[in-house]
């Protein structure tokens, strides 16, 4: 359990789902691990329970929209453990309310998700990486999404954001490459977090699977394996790259479970 073994983790959006799981696996393989999360409560309490299993954890608030709070995630953590060699840009989210179609998105909402969603990893990645140079190099991982690859009926400014973030890793990969830094990014499919459990109808995640090429939904461990394999040395020629962790949503021709309806009717 030592494939992170000694390298310190900034997490953000870490107290629950995808971000909970990345904390829980990096701090069992070795990582001092730092949750920052707007829920300061769920981050105590996210790094107590990791702690009580004999790993290392902190927790600190975290307010995305705002660069100083960003900033003091940083400093914390390199106060705490000495520097900073893996990031986790995971924080993002939008309002289904208001992220609608091009038309009629709401553009207050639009400006609040492109902060969110993106300008946060530019500044967390902004702030990161000087001390990352310092330590002689370090593993930036950025949550975009399959949204980020295909447009959708709703969330336009999600689907922009997250475009964003996908051309956003590579030119931090390109920019500071030579400095010994990796940034790579993982797009999820719909994954079984809590918040996708409590609000999404069993119709709803049916429909999802019925284009998936695999006969089950993803689960959060499997975006934390992912982020662990990218902040380890085992991916240390990687970088500039998006993995699409998303059961091959987008694998095949979009016709073919039509197709297969059909055949399975004759």
């Amino acid at each position: 359990m030592t494939r992170v073994k000694d390298k310190v983790a900034l997490i953000t959006g870490g107290a629950s789902g995808i971000g909970l799981a990345t904390a829980q696996v990096l701090a069992k393989e070795g990582a001092k691990v730092v949750i920052a999360d707007y829920n300061e409560e769920g981050a105590k309490e996210a790094a107590a329970q990791i702690t009580s299993l004999g790993f290392d954890a902190v927790s600190i608030f975290l307010d995305a929209g705002s660069e100083e709070s960003i900033k003091s995630a940083v400093d914390f953590t390199v106060e705490q453990y000495g520097g900073i060699t893996v990031l986790f840009n995971n924080v993002g989210g939008t309002n289904l309310k208001k992220d609608i179609d091009v038309v009629n998105t709401d553009l207050e909402e639009w400006d609040r998700l492109m902060n969110l969603n993106l300008k946060s990893v530019l500044i967390g990645s902004r702030f990161a990486i000087p001390h990352m140079i310092e330590a002689g190099g370090g593993s930036i991982i950025n949550t975009a999404s399959m949204a980020g690859f295909a447009g959708d009926a709703t969330r336009s400014a999600y689907g922009a954001s997250k475009a964003g973030v996908i051309n956003l890793t590579k030119y931090i990969a390109t920019q500071y490459g030579k400095q010994n830094i990796r940034c790579n990014g993982v797009a999820p499919g719909l994954i079984l977090t809590p918040a996708a459990k409590n609000n999404m109808s069993p119709e709803l995640l049916d429909t999802f699977l019925r284009y998936n090429q695999l006969p089950y939904h993803g689960e959060p461990e499997d975006i934390a394996n992912t982020v662990l394999f990218l902040a380890s040395d085992e991916s240390k020629f990687i970088t500039g790259q998006t993995i699409q962790v998303e059961g091959g949503h987008y694998l095949s021709n979009p016709t073919i479970p039509d197709f297969r309806d059909m055949m399975n009717q004759g």
